[in-house]
């Protein structure tokens, strides 16, 4: 089931985005979120236009610093020290189970 509507005559293909965001959804959740995210993605149309061109990027909402160290290397553990207390290890790597479903390890 597809969603169609965006303001530029497109269409959102709620099946596709979900599949993307790896999202399981019933028929009924497609039927309701896709004039959600048909209006989501209009309003994020509209910012696209605006004109931020004398606008100053910025990284944080609040004026402030981040204070860093000076990044210098320092002494670390060694693989074979980090990974000794691990469940699952191997050639000095940890091993760990897939995350995103997939079982195949890939080399």
């Amino acid at each position: 089931m597809s969603s169609s509507g965006s303001s530029n005559g497109g269409s959102v293909d709620i099946q596709k985005l979900a599949r993307l965001a790896r999202l399981q959804l019933t028929e009924q959740e497609q039927t309701d979120f896709g004039p959600q995210i048909t209006d989501i993605l209009g309003f994020v149309e509209q910012l696209s236009e605006l004109d931020t061109s004398g606008v100053e990027p910025m990284t944080s909402a609040l004026d402030v610093e981040n204070r860093f160290r000076d990044d210098v290397p320092d002494q670390s553990l060694s693989a074979e020290v980090a990974t000794r207390t691990a469940p699952a290890s191997q050639d000095g790597t940890f091993l760990v189970p897939p995350v995103l479903g997939n079982t195949s390890s890939k080399k």
